[in-house]
C-alpha cells in the first residue's frame, strides 16, 4: 500500500534526465555538423581559388608542338656546350688553326692566288741574294705582285739548335732588312727536320694568308712567277689538287746511303716510294693545306719532305696532277722553273742552245754585259754574267 507513491515520484525525475541527455546529444551533434560544414566550406573556397587561378592561366598554355620544340632547343644547347668544350680541348692540342678563332678577321681577308715558300737554311745567303736579284720581288715590288697577281713569296727558315746564337741573329738581321722571311720560331732548322718544316710552313701560311694554292720551292730553283700564276689559275676549278713533277723512286735501306730511309720496311718488298711530286717545287690546293694544318700533329713524316707530303694525300680523294712545267731539270717549253745549281751548270759547261717560242739563243762564250736568255727553254731572261759570278761563288 505504501510503495506506489514512491514510484510515482521517480517518473518525473527520470523524464528530466532523459530530456537533458537528449539536449546534450543534440547540441553535440549540431556542433559536429557545423564544424564539418565549415571545413567543407573552406575546402570549397580553396578549390574555387585554384580553379580561378587555373582559368586565369589558360591563355598562356602552349601546345604539344611548342613543348617539343623547347625540348629540342634544350638538347641542342647541351650539344653546343659539349662541342664548345671539345673545340677548346682540340685547340689546346693544336688540332684547330688559330685563325678559326678570328672568324670576323678571316672573313675580311682577301683571298689571293698563291703563297710561295722558298725553303732555305743557314749559310745560304748567296742563294737568297741570287733569287732576289733574278726572280723574287723585293721592296715595293713585293707588295705590287701580291696586290696585282695575288702571289706572295717568302723565304722559309726555322731556328738554330742553339736558340738565339749567331745563326739566328743573322737571319733576324736579314729579315729586318728585307722583310721577306717566314721565320718558324717553333721549328728546328736541320736536314732531318725537313718534313716537319713543311708542316710548320703550311700551318703558318694558312694562318697568315687565305690563298687558293700553297707552293713549296727550294732555294736553288729559279721560278717564272708569271707562268706559275697562269698555270695555277688553270686549276682553280679543282678543290683538291696536288700539283708537281710526279715521280717515284727506290727506297734505300742502307744507313750509309745519302738518301737513306729509316722507315724503309714500310714500303713493301719492292722498296719503292709511292708517287709524289719532286721536292724542287710543288703546289697543294687550299683544302689540302687546311687538312695538313689541322692534322699536323698526327701526320706521319719520313726522311724526305717530298715523300712525306705525298704520303699525306694517299688516303684522301686528291687529284695528283703530273704537271711537266714543274719539272725543273727537264727541257720543257714554257716551264715554270729551272734548277740553277753549280753541278747542273758545270756539267753542261754553262752553254746551251735554247729554243723559245719566237726566238733562239745560240751558244756563246762572251759576256760583255749582254743578256743571254738562259733558263733551259723557260724564257726566264736571266743574265749570264750574273749567273757566272753566282756560280763561281757557290758551293757544290
Amino acid at each position: 500500500m505504501h510503495s506506489r507513491p514512491s514510484q510515482t515520484r521517480l517518473l518525473p525525475l527520470q523524464s528530466r534526465i532523459a530530456a537533458l541527455l537528449l539536449a546534450m546529444l543534440s547540441t553535440m551533434a549540431a556542433i559536429y555538423v557545423a564544424g564539418r560544414m565549415w571545413q567543407d566550406a573552406e575546402a570549397r573556397v580553396h578549390l574555387i581559388q585554384e580553379i580561378d587561378k587555373t582559368n586565369s592561366q589558360v591563355h598562356t598554355a602552349i601546345s604539344v608542338d611548342d613543348t617539343l620544340k623547347i625540348i629540342a632547343c634544350r638538347e641542342q644547347q647541351k650539344k653546343l656546350s659539349a662541342v664548345e668544350t671539345e673545340l677548346a680541348a682540340a685547340r689546346k692540342k693544336g688540332f684547330v688553326r688559330k685563325s678559326l678563332v678570328k672568324n670576323e678577321k678571316d672573313d675580311s681577308r682577301k683571298r689571293i692566288l698563291a703563297v710561295v715558300g722558298i725553303f732555305t737554311t743557314f749559310g745560304r745567303k748567296k742563294n737568297r741574294e741570287a733569287i732576289r736579284m733574278m726572280w723574287m720581288p723585293t721592296g715595293a715590288a713585293m707588295k705590287k705582285v701580291a696586290d696585282e697577281k695575288g702571289i706572295v713569296v717568302r723565304f722559309v727558315i726555322g731556328r738554330s739548335t742553339n736558340r738565339g746564337d749567331t745563326l739566328d741573329k743573322q737571319i733576324d738581321s736579314e729579315s729586318r732588312q728585307t722583310k721577306d722571311f717566314i721565320v718558324l720560331d717553333g721549328q728546328l732548322e736541320a736536314s732531318e727536320e725537313a718534313s716537319k718544316k713543311m708542316k710548320s710552313f703550311v700551318t703558318r701560311a694558312v694562318e697568315s694568308w687565305d690563298a687558293e694554292f700553297y707552293v713549296k720551292v727550294n732555294d736553288d730553283v729559279f721560278v717564272n712567277i708569271d707562268i706559275l700564276g697562269a698555270t695555277l689559275t688553270t686549276y682553280l676549278n679543282k678543290p683538291c689538287v696536288y700539283i708537281g713533277c710526279m715521280k717515284s723512286g727506290e727506297v734505300f735501306s742502307e744507313p750509309t746511303h745519302k738518301w737513306y730511309e729509316p722507315d724503309w720496311w714500310k714500303f713493301g718488298d719492292a722498296k719503292s716510294y709511292p708517287t709524289h711530286a719532286s721536292g724542287e717545287i710543288y703546289a697543294i690546293s687550299r683544302a689540302l693545306a687546311q687538312f695538313v694544318s689541322i692534322n699536323r700533329s698526327i701526320l706521319r713524316t719520313y726522311a724526305h719532305d717530298d715523300v712525306s707530303a705525298g704520303s699525306w694525300f694517299i688516303g684522301l680523294d686528291v687529284e695528283h696532277i703530273n704537271e711537266r712545267k714543274f719539272c725543273c731539270s727537264a727541257l720543257v717549253p714554257g716551264a715554270i722553273c729551272t734548277a740553277l745549281n753549280c753541278y747542273l751548270f758545270l756539267r753542261r759547261n754553262l752553254f746551251f742552245r735554247l729554243n723559245f717560242e719566237n726566238s733562239a739563243v745560240s751558244e756563246s762564250g762572251g759576256c760583255a754585259g749582254e743578256a743571254l736568255g738562259l733558263g733551259l727553254g723557260l724564257g726566264l731572261g736571266f743574265r749570264f754574267c750574273f749567273l757566272r759570278r753566282f756560280l763561281f761563288s757557290c758551293e757544290e
